[in-house]
């Protein structure tokens, strides 16, 4: 278990990198082809709108045809991404990279955290779990800084190393990544399902099941966490004059807190208090911390809440992706695809919800961020505890 987690981890780690670390180079590029400030905004939206609309299609078909052929297909389209990035010319072939780059993360996330459920116990499964969200949050963190430091090399150096990495990646699934399901599961999953449903229907499914509630969280939680970030550089910017290299000192090392406690303790809590006891405490933290974040009056006590944010939800992932998996059975990789669109859905209003509110108040992303968590926080009592 632990040589096949270990590859999954390698896979989504090297996806995660790629995604983070076209962020230093994009202003460049964006002046490169002489396109507006917009344009950045539409190419970061891109990535989450095909995420959003393939995600329950292949997990629901990862349940059918297998974990293994999605995870490398993934990766393979994701090298292709990253190679148009790195040779386009033309604005389009930005917007087809990153509409690609959805494309693959709705291919391998939903699979890969069905192939968690697989392969893992039930009281193993908060550990995978914790383990593969820091695994996506560090690659993601490392992501940034990587492209600023292969950039310097030619502005799309890091993306032809992102390429070579993914090919790499593939190679290596192809031959040490086994499959997860055997075949008898696979024809019984095809024929549990006759009806084909469209993507409206599936989602309209989703709000009617056993796991709505906790789909709800996954979507605020995610809202949450982009709207809190999307707005934070901006907020002490405006507020305190902070630099561009105290706001990455403040994001980074809170992300790394919080890769640190998803993979060194967060299962142990877990495994101590409960999914739905941490999923609580969590929603009712963080939505403290935002209120406390708008008292915070310099670097240090800023750092400080901040870092908290982050270590409530990384405690938040871990444990909402460990219920719905035990709550799944034989439906994994359907849940994990809807997982992985509500999440989606996240990162696209957040940073939208977000941008308007700072426009309107300086303080008024923060506190719609409080009351919408603690609101969920309410909602949440009515899980058995």
């Amino acid at each position: 278990m632990k040589r096949i987690l270990g590859i999954l981890m390698i896979n989504i780690f090297i996806v995660m990198v790629g995604v983070g670390l076209i962020t230093p180079i994009l202003p460049e590029l964006i002046i490169e082809f002489g396109a507006s400030g917009q344009a950045i905004g539409l190419l970061v939206a891109a990535y989450g709108i095909t995420q959003f609309l393939l995600s329950p299609l292949t997990g629901q078909l990862s349940d059918r045809y297998g974990r293994k052929v999605f995870i490398v297909v993934g990766v393979i389209v994701f090298a292709v991404a990253k190679f148009i990035f790195a040779v386009g010319d033309e604005l389009w072939m930005l917007y087809t990279s990153r509409l690609l780059e959805g494309v693959a993360a709705a291919l391998i996330v939903p699979p890969m955290m069905a192939y968690v459920a697989d392969i893992t116990t039930t009281e193993e499964r908060a550990k995978g779990n914790s383990l593969l969200a820091a695994t996506m949050s560090f690659g993601f963190v490392i992501g940034p800084g990587l492209g600023g430091l292969l950039a310097g090399y030619g502005t799309r150096v890091p993306l032809y190393a992102a390429t070579g990495a993914a090919i790499a990646a593939v190679i290596f699934s192809v031959f040490c990544l086994p499959e997860s399901l055997s075949k008898e599961q696979m024809k019984a999953a095809r024929a549990r399902i006759i009806q084909k449903e469209s993507i409206y229907k599936q989602y309209a499914r989703s709000l009617k099941s056993k796991y709505t509630m906790l789909f709800v969280l996954v979507l605020v939680m995610t809202f949450g966490l982009a709207n809190f970030e999307s707005v934070l550089g901006l907020y002490v910017t405006n507020r305190f004059q902070f630099s561009p290299q105290n706001i990455a000192v403040i994001l980074t090392a809170g992300a790394v807190i919080g890769v640190g406690m998803q993979a060194l303790v967060v299962a142990k809590i877990i495994n101590k208090f409960g999914e739905k006891r941490v999923i609580k405490g969590s929603l009712l933290f963080t939505s403290v911390a935002y209120i406390l974040f708008l008292f915070a009056k310099d670097f240090w006590s800023i750092f400080l809440v901040t870092s908290l944010i982050f270590f409530a939800t990384a405690m938040l992932r871990p444990a909402l992706n460990t219920q719905l998996s035990k709550m799944a059975g034989n439906e994994q990789g359907y849940v994990a695809g809807m997982n992985n669109a509500y999440m989606s859905v996240g990162n696209i209003l957040g940073p939208t919800l977000a941008g308007f509110l700072f426009d309107t108040n300086l303080f008024a992303p923060f506190i719609a961020g409080c009351c919408i968590l603690l609101i969920i926080f309410l909602l949440t009592l009515k899980l058995n505890k």
